[in-house]
């Protein structure tokens, strides 16, 4: 059930973070892809800075921040 809740959350972060992000999305299993990557990559980048998000939300939150950092970094590399 976990794993469950962790992909949706990751299908809403990598949704949200294509909102955020200028473009087109990468479709579901591109969002979801997006999503748990930038899940991870939020966590990591949280714990650098020695925030921590508890709760549904907060997870939404973290991933949706990861999601869009990994989202500007792939733009980025894309027109390089």
């Amino acid at each position: 059930m976990n794993f469950l809740w962790f992909l949706l959350i990751g299908l809403c972060a990598g949704w949200l973070a294509g909102q955020f992000v200028k473009g087109g999305g990468f479709g579901v299993v591109g969002d979801i892809i997006v999503g748990v990557i930038g899940a991870i990559l939020g966590g990591y980048l949280f714990g650098l800075m020695g925030i921590t998000a508890g709760g549904l939300l907060g997870a939404l939150l973290m991933a949706t921040v990861g999601a869009v950092v990994l989202l500007v970094i792939v733009r980025t590399l894309k027109r390089a």
